[in-house]
């Protein structure tokens, strides 16, 4: 507007002037102005946006340290959480070992206490047999005795009535008898 209105003044006055180029007076009344309201901008508004940013960036500084916290954090948890579960996993393979080992163990103890059982009952068996073998050897040597001498008497003619000599003759056919069967099998 001042421009126009030095436009108008110029073209009252007649002289020649250009209207682009404004007045000495009015350059230095804007510079005045300007400065007044660069000095106003300066005093008033530029430390409320400056108070403003300052904030802000406290605000973003603050949430970068609080990321950083819990990101510190995080890693942490996480470093842990792989600790316990190595130390998890590591449990669990000495526990399947322990378990292993334990199973091995009855397994070995079951074999042998089976082993030992079946001996004794083997030589429970032998025992018996060896019994039986014996009682069937005294049976038989009481009556194979018998008929030795029952033989023997009628052979001779005579009763053999004499204990020592039935014991002899019963002794030396049984020896005979073992001999040869001895020499067959």
């Amino acid at each position: 507007m001042i421009a126009l209105n030095s436009f108008v003044v110029a073209a009252g006055d007649g002289e020649s002037h250009n209207p682009l180029f404004p007045e000495t007076f009015e350059i230095f009344w804007s510079f005045v102005v300007l400065a007044l309201i660069f000095g106003a901008f300066m005093w008033f508004v530029l430390p409320k946006i400056n108070k403003v940013l300052d904030e802000r960036a406290e605000k973003i500084e603050g949430s970068i340290k609080q990321a950083e916290v819990a990101q510190a954090e995080a890693q942490a948890a996480l470093e842990e959480y792989t600790a316990q579960l190595t130390a998890a996993r590591a449990e669990a393979a000495r526990i399947r070992e322990d378990a292993r080992a334990e199973g091995a163990q009855i397994v070995a103890e079951l074999r042998e206490r089976a082993h030992a059982e079946a001996q004794r009952i083997t030589e429970t068996a032998a025992k018996q047999i060896e019994a039986e073998r014996q009682q069937a050897v005294v049976a038989l040597r009481g009556e194979v005795g018998e008929l030795a001498i029952e033989l023997a008497s009628r052979i001779v003619g005579e009763p053999l009535a004499d204990d020592a000599r039935q014991q002899r003759v019963i002794d030396a056919f049984l020896d005979e008898f073992e001999a040869s069967v001895k020499a067959k099998g």
